[in-house]
């Protein structure tokens, strides 16, 4: 798609918005009116992440933060990786610009596979995630094995799709921001004259031109949703989306001679800077649909199901290692600053997950004893597809005089494309919440797992098979010693497939066997007639440790254990001033592998402590402006196994601000911030996939938006 195009497709959509309502407006008036809105940062208080339908984040043992869509406005949010850094707990794992957005939480890397959800359903993490049409984020920090089954036992992240809304919704906002990366977005909703079908639209746009120079790109989104009243007691909803995206991305940098931190660079320097760079290009597409009927005032059944479409065509002028500079070093770059480039090629790419779940929910008494029950069951499959990469080396260029090298020739291409990998899990699951006294309830839940896969190994081996079982016990106590205080513990176990080794391993692509994982918690939460908010959470959570040991091959072979406590608050200060903040201070360790230069060491990319601060000021002299900022810190960060080297800590600043007011019949709200405000130069993520790489936070950058909304 063309710019010209693209400009088109998105004034075009912007301007339909207007549409509905430009003949109801009075154009002559002029702009006298000034929006005065109440704080919307402190505002979501249920999430449906921690069980198996929407409850009170109050109510819930568990440690979960939501991002509810008015607040992804007000900070102006476009990406997961914007709405994370309002969480201590999430990190990036490999987010590299204009690649997947990958995290992590409590130290543990999410899997691209199953960590992230959809209404509940496993969707690829393997591009971004559209925002325009989710309602709100969830992340549930801790194991998810009762309510989710596969997941990787730091957590999970779970997207809430928008439905329609029983008013008249029509939105447009326009943004600028970074090096000129243009973005446009409309939310259209409402219900037909027939008002038991309801609609929700969105569609955006964006011409990237990102922080990084020449990682450029561009964007485009859709999606619809529909509801369908049945009858008073039978609901039916339906939503789709696609999402088509080409960026160049941004490789990490790797250590001089493998033993020291670069310096003089930049996060503005694009080491895939060739004449023949080709973006990445993703295509995706989600249908999902929900049936729910009451069985009785207590009782619902519910049936929902979703499928998802996943297309990448990966191409990277790949930096990797030095053979300029003596035996050469594999990884990292050579003293002069000298790397090697490979043509980097997977085109083809395709995951398909699709699943199924159905439950019945209801409450009823025994005695005196209350009870909310859950019995349900699910199904899912998910198949992958990719063939034989290139990966050839073409030359090398240097960090600071960078060279032009020759690509590869046409007839180097991907392999033949054919299924490579395919998951079938079966699940039985029953949860019951015990209420014994005002004061006391038991949450005791079970989940029976059943998991298969196919991989395919090489042509000589065709393809394993595997199969296996498991039950997955979870139990807490909550306490109310007052009535706006929870105290609770929990034990829970948690299921994942093992890691995929890893590209140039000797194991390469071969996935490692399932494995449990054990987490006890306890915590506290306290929503106070002050408006304050607070949450604490103490957490252990152990697992096996997977690495690529001295051999090359990608292993699982002792334990890593992360011990660490979590607290979040938020509130007001006075009517005009609210503030949140979120901390974690976690210690992590890997023991048991007999091997003295890894046992007893901190697990990589992982902070002993890290730190989120946010404060809003509404300033009273001019009705309808409010003022913000941001404060964040992450404590040094280990980045190999063997700690032999540490990324210094950092402080980020930022700042932004909103002006609301009312332009004849719009309510038009201007907003503008700035991030990174002292241009602080910091290694933001480092990861030792892939023989280890750095990437370097942003600089300072600036966004200017303006929301119209009639």
């Amino acid at each position: 798609m063309n710019r010209q195009l693209k400009y088109t497709a998105a004034a075009y959509a912007i301007a339909q918005a207007f549409v509905a309502n430009a003949h109801a407006q009075d154009t002559t008036r002029p702009v006298a009116e000034v929006i005065v809105t109440g704080n919307r940062f402190i505002a979501v208080d249920r999430a449906s992440v921690g069980g198996f339908g929407e409850a009170s984040l109050f109510d819930t043992p568990a440690s979960i933060t939501a991002i509810g869509r008015t607040q992804m406005q007000d900070l102006s949010i476009r990406s997961t990786t914007e709405a994370m850094r309002f969480d201590a707990s999430v990190a990036d794992a490999y987010n590299a610009v204009g690649y997947a957005e990958q995290f992590s939480i409590r130290g543990f890397a999410l899997d691209n596979n199953y960590s992230y959800r959809k209404d509940g359903f496993a969707i690829p993490g393997d591009t971004q995630i559209p925002l325009e049409n989710k309602e709100r984020i969830e992340v549930l920090k801790g194991l998810a094995g009762l309510t989710a089954g596969i997941a990787t036992p730091g957590g999970i992240v779970n997207y809430v799709t928008k439905r329609p809304t029983n008013t008249p919704l029509r939105s447009a906002t326009v943004e600028v921001s970074e090096r000129g990366t243009l973005y446009g977005t409309v939310d259209l909703g409402g219900r037909f004259d027939d008002r038991r079908f309801g609609y929700r639209i969105n569609a955006s746009s964006a011409d990237i031109h990102p922080y990084v120079r020449g990682a450029n790109g561009d964007r485009q989104f859709v999606s619809a949703a529909f509801d369908w009243q049945i009858t008073p007691d039978a609901l039916l909803q339906l939503d789709m989306d696609y999402q088509r995206k080409a960026q160049i991305t941004a490789p990490g940098f790797q250590l001089i001679r493998n033993e020291v931190l670069p310096t003089g660079v930049s996060p503005k320097m694009l080491l895939n800077d060739q004449p023949w760079t080709r973006p990445v290009k993703t295509k995706d597409s989600n249908l999902g649909l929900r049936f729910e009927y009451k069985l009785a005032p207590s009782w619902l059944a519910t049936v929902a199901a979703n499928k998802h479409w996943f297309k990448r065509d990966d191409f990277t002028a790949f930096p990797y290692g030095c053979s300029n500079e003596g035996a050469g070093y594999y990884p990292g770059y050579c003293s002069n600053g000298d790397y090697d480039v490979y043509d980097y090629q997977s085109t083809g790419e395709r995951k398909s997950p699709w699943g199924v779940q159905a439950q019945v929910q209801g409450k009823f008494a025994t005695g005196m004893i209350r009870h909310a029950l859950t019995v349900g069951t699910s199904y899912s499959e998910r198949h992958d597809s990719f063939g034989d990469y290139v990966y050839d080396y073409v030359g090398y260029s240097n960090l600071w005089h960078p060279l032009v090298t020759p690509h590869v020739a046409a007839t180097r291409v991907t392999g033949p494309v054919f299924e490579r990998r395919s998951d079938e899990e079966r699940a039985l699951f029953a949860q019951d919440i015990v209420s014994l006294t005002d004061r006391l309830t038991v949450h005791a839940g079970l989940r029976h797992v059943q998991v298969k896969r196919s991989e395919f190994v090489d042509e000589a081996t065709g393809y394993v098979h595997s199969d296996d079982s498991f039950l997955l016990p979870s139990a807490a106590l909550v306490f109310s010693p007052a009535r706006d205080w929870n105290v609770y513990a929990a034990v829970s176990h948690g299921l994942q497939h093992g890691g995929i080794a890893p590209m140039q391993t000797t194991n390469e692509n071969q996935v490692l066997a399932p494995q449990r994982s054990h987490q006890v918690e306890i915590g506290a939460k306290a929503a106070l007639d002050n408006g304050i908010n607070l949450s604490a959470a103490l957490f252990q959570i152990r697992q096996g440790l997977e690495y690529t040991d001295a051999h090359n091959t990608f292993v699982r072979n002792g334990k890593e254990t992360h011990r660490g406590l979590e607290l979040t608050a938020q509130g007001k200060v006075t009517p005009a001033l609210d503030w949140s903040l979120s901390l974690m201070a976690l210690n992590t360790r890997q023991e048991g592998t007999s091997q003295a230069s890894i046992d007893g060491k901190r697990v990589t990319d992982v902070p002993a402590f890290k730190s989120t601060a946010w404060v809003q000021y509404a300033v009273a002299a001019v009705p309808g402006l409010k003022l913000d900022g941001t404060w964040q810190y992450s404590g040094k960060k280990a980045f190999d196994v063997a700690n032999t080297v540490f990324v210094p800590d950092y402080h980020v600043f930022g700042v932004g601000a909103s002006y609301g007011v009312k332009w004849g019949a719009t309510n038009v709200t201007l907003r503008a911030r700035a991030e990174n405000l002292f241009d602080k130069f910091y290694w933001r993520d480092v990861t030792p996939e892939l023989g280890g790489y750095l990437l370097p936070g942003a600089p300072r950058t600036f966004r200017a938006s303006a929301q119209f909304d009639f």
